[in-house]
């Protein structure tokens, strides 16, 4: 029987399956996909060029031996990587595979004698002809790979980070750009890189600012005639991390200083580590090329914690609290509470601080008594259909007409809207968008939703009326007149 490349890589997998944990069999070999097969060559496809570095890092003699043993000693195995969603052909044999070493680093200057405070701005701060000063990274030490918890909802992300902490700047993922919402623990997985990174080379100099802080220390080196010696500065730092780049949106001069920083650094082979609340072509009012600068290496979203990754991070937030927490208490925050890590922390908190000072038994009627409000906010479930019914009333549509071909204004505006609301409502994918909305592609999505970005800062009151998320679908705040 003449075998295809869905039985060949069935057989590889059989014997993967036997030689690697089940977390990272579901990690790392259930996303590939068989391609093709050309003779001895098994074509498969990989997420990303971060699957393809960390399957020839950590599992390349297990590939050799699984294709071997289907398709004999002179066996190949080449990857196609897709990137941008268009496959991008990297051929690697299985039986000449071997890992590049990383490049060796160079021996740094000694760094000058003082600590220099990233919030202070001064004028000049940059001494001329040193090449090395000692830079006060300003990272929460309680911020580790240690401490972070590690599930389906994020472990893509976190393995980047582990691997750009042994070799920052060197791997194909640089800039890192994490995105997702609110209280997903981005912050904590960006300083974790940072405080590994300092761990591993006490000589790097790693820098963690907000977007914020950053554009304020612009303001204030434009103030102070001082924009050379920011952007100098900017330049010495090894790794440089930058939290919610989404607050440059609109700010052109600090965009195109950011740009200019962003590419001496990339060109000299130093690590950038970004988080967003929105992949990078999505952020409004930024740039196209300073976008495509963002989106030119890794970019990971990370989702809501499942069940088991929620209980795992209450468990360990009652032990670092050093207060004993019953499952019971566990189980009913990790039901009840299923959004927000941020969240989910912060009610333990409250309910071990009321004990504490009560006197009272940490019980399950007194969670629910106490987080009562909690509890109300986040059992509140959105859903597309809800989305999309407030919607059709308001503009005086039939929710039939957006899932209809239909592309006229008076359709197409309030299905753009409802797609938009339903991205930033609901954890559904765009893909899944789609699908909801008459089986459209998920460009279409992501157009509607930049179009609706597009319109927010030109219309206050379209901006006013899209103050909704966090809020049940029944309340979004669509006036009833219909106008956009």
């Amino acid at each position: 029987m003449t075998k295809d490349c869905q039985m060949v890589w069935d057989g590889c997998l059989r014997t993967i399956r036997k030689n690697v944990s089940p977390q990272s069999y579901k990690t790392w070999f259930e996303p590939i996909r068989p391609v093709r097969l050309d003779s001895n060559s098994l074509i498969i496809q990989v997420p990303n060029k971060f699957f393809y570095e960390w399957l020839e890092e950590h599992y390349v003699q297990l590939l050799k031996l699984s294709i071997r043993q289907e398709l004999g000693e002179r066996a190949r195995l080449e990857y196609q990587i897709l990137v941008n969603g268009q496959n991008q052909a990297h051929a690697i044999t299985a039986t000449d595979a071997r890992l590049q070493a990383a490049p060796s680093a160079a021996k740094d200057d000694e760094p000058a004698p003082g600590v220099f405070d990233a919030g202070m701005i001064k004028n000049p701060f940059v001494i001329p002809g040193i090449r090395k000063i000692k830079v006060d990274p300003q990272l929460n030490a309680n911020y580790t790979f240690d401490n972070f918890i590690e599930g389906d909802c994020n472990r893509l992300a976190r393995n980047a980070g582990m691997a750009i902490a042994k070799r920052p700047g060197t791997t194909a993922f640089n800039p890192l750009v994490v995105f997702g919402d609110v209280g997903l623990g981005k912050t904590h997985l960006a300083q974790a890189i940072g405080n590994e990174v300092l761990r591993n080379f006490e000589h790097k100099a790693v820098l963690y600012v907000s977007a914020e802080k950053f554009t304020n220390q612009i303001i204030q080196s434009i103030k102070n005639n001082a924009v050379n010696d920011f952007v100098n500065f900017y330049q010495m730092i090894d790794v440089l991390i930058i939290d919610d780049i989404q607050f440059l949106s609109g700010k052109q001069k600090t965009q195109e200083i950011f740009f200019h920083i962003f590419n001496q650094l990339h060109q000299s082979g130093k690590q950038i580590i970004l988080t967003a609340d929105k992949s990078p072509h999505e952020l409004a009012n930024v740039e196209e090329r300073l976008k495509s600068r963002l989106g030119s290496g890794l970019t990971i979203e990370v989702h809501a914690p499942d069940g088991e990754t929620r209980h795992a991070i209450l468990q360990k937030k009652a032990e670092s609290l050093g207060y004993p927490v019953s499952p019971e208490v566990i189980g009913l925050l990790a039901t009840h509470i299923a959004s927000n890590v941020r969240e989910l922390e912060g009610a333990l908190n409250r309910l071990v601080a009321y004990s504490r000072l009560t006197g009272e038994p940490l019980t399950p009627d007194l969670a629910r008594s106490q987080l009562a409000d909690l509890f109300r906010v986040f059992n509140r479930t959105i859903t597309l259909e809800d989305i999309q019914k407030v919607v059709a009333d308001v503009f005086n549509v039939r929710v039939s007409d957006m899932h209809s071909p239909r592309r006229s204004r008076e359709v197409a505006r309030p299905r753009q809207v409802a797609m938009y609301l339903a991205k930033q409502l609901t954890n559904k994918s765009y893909p899944d968008i789609g699908r909801a909305f008459g089986g459209r592609d998920h460009t279409t999505v992501i157009h509607a939703c930049e179009q609706v970005n597009i319109l927010i800062p030109r219309d206050p009151t379209l901006a006013e009326r899209l103050q909704a998320k966090g809020v049940s679908a029944g309340v979004v705040g669509l006036d009833r007149d219909g106008a956009v």
